[in-house]
């Protein structure tokens, strides 16, 4: 490719924005100009407009549309493999080419938003006639929309390299966060323009082919095998699971050992599955947290918490080490099942909890922000009082403070 043919492209591609019943015209012009363009007899080409594969036509079309201002795509392409009526051709055109499609017209759409906006720049490249090398034909070098002063923050410009994603699939096989992985590409490369978004892809993009054909469910009971989890589930036919218990041997022996205290909450519609996720937490002597159990349960029904907090039970080695002290939310589904499987525990409300409504509550009651904070001071001082004498005159203090 000659300089001046790049630089008579160039001045092309960076064409200026068109009005819509220009752009309407184009788009139509452009239709017939590519119909036409399939029939035409490219004898008399100049051996300088040829390139020498179509990689080298789409990674020159994509560094001169970097350089003006937009990212050059491929919308549609074909290869001659002998059937009557197939071609060889590359068209080549904006991202914003076209109008978005969903995956599935039953679904409700989920995007906010779209680069698509039917831009009609084409470009198309096909095999030269009776010779070697791919020729290139501009059908419509006009946009619709403002080119970008700068692609910095475009996934086209954030794109990893071979050499960054086995870094990143090395890192996230030792269980490195994706934002300390974005700050080690940063350092590796000081140039780089990739974002968090992009990390995140690549992650799942490896656990993907990792996975293979396996469902996620299928894969999660594998490596719950693999590793030797402790764990049960329950199937809602032949090949649904419907509830689903785990725990890691470590887990267990700590439960074992550190069996007075255990924190259980759940969390609701925080997966893509929509299934409630019971976590069971456990109290050290040294005042650590460990993860006790998990369970995937299909809802917040009672047996569905019996069955799981039943599983729970069957870690303990010895039925005289079970737990003393079990806290909780108030969800009287879980209060009940607690009630059930262990009877002989103390049921307590999580402090947290209750503090978050007596904060929330206070908000609609008082409407000063000095006063509120007064008031939530006056409430700790109650709820963390050192000793049970102070309690009562701790009590009186609140009520002060509390009244009009």
């Amino acid at each position: 490719m000659s300089f001046g043919l790049q630089f008579a492209l160039m001045q092309t591609f960076s064409a200026t924005l068109i009005d819509e019943d220009q752009w309407m015209y184009d788009c139509v012009m452009s239709e017939e100009v590519y119909m036409n363009d399939q029939n035409e007899d490219e004898g008399g080409m100049n051996e300088e407009h040829v390139f020498a594969t179509h990689d080298d036509v789409l990674q020159w079309a994509q560094f001169v549309a970097y350089e003006i201002g937009f990212v050059a795509v491929i919308m549609r392409s074909n290869t001659k493999n002998g059937i009557r009526g197939r071609t060889s051709f590359i068209l080549i055109g904006c991202e914003r080419s076209g109008q978005y499609r969903a995956k599935k017209k039953d679904l409700v759409r989920t995007c906010t938003g779209s680069r698509k906006c039917g831009c009609p720049f084409k470009l198309r490249a096909k095999p030269v006639v009776g010779g070697e090398g791919w020729m290139v034909n501009l059908i419509c070098g006009r946009h619709n929309h403002e080119l970008a002063k700068s692609l910095i923050g475009h996934p086209y410009v954030g794109r990893l390299t071979k050499d960054e994603k086995i870094i990143v699939v090395d890192m996230t096989k030792s269980m490195v966060r994706p934002i300390n992985i974005l700050l080690m590409l940063k350092e590796y490369n000081v140039n780089s323009y990739t974002m968090i978004k992009q990390i995140y892809n690549a992650r799942n993009a490896y656990r993907s082919s990792v996975r293979g054909n396996n469902t996620e469910m299928q894969q999660l009971m594998g490596l719950l095998e693999w590793d030797q989890y402790i764990h049960w589930h329950r199937l809602k036919d032949e090949y649904v699971v419907r509830d689903i218990f785990w725990s890691h041997p470590d887990a267990v022996k700590l439960t074992n050992v550190c069996n007075l205290v255990f924190l259980i909450d759940s969390t609701y519609k925080t997966n893509k599955y929509r299934l409630s996720l019971l976590d069971i937490v456990g109290v050290t002597p040294t005042g650590m947290a460990f993860s006790a159990a998990f369970a995937y349960l299909e809802g917040e029904h009672l047996s569905k918490d019996v069955w799981a907090l039943e599983r729970f039970r069957r870690l303990f080695l010895k039925r005289d080490a079970l737990p003393r002290v079990i806290v909780i939310d108030r969800d009287l589904a879980l209060i009940n099942a607690v009630k059930v499987v262990f009877p002989k525990s103390m049921n307590l409300l999580c402090q947290f909890h209750i503090d978050k409504d007596v904060k929330a509550k206070c908000k609609t009651l008082v409407g000063q922000k000095n006063a509120l904070d007064y008031v939530m001071e006056a409430w700790e001082s109650l709820v963390d009082c050192p000793f049970e004498q102070q309690f009562d005159d701790c009590l009186k203090k609140f009520e002060v403070d509390c009244s009009p």
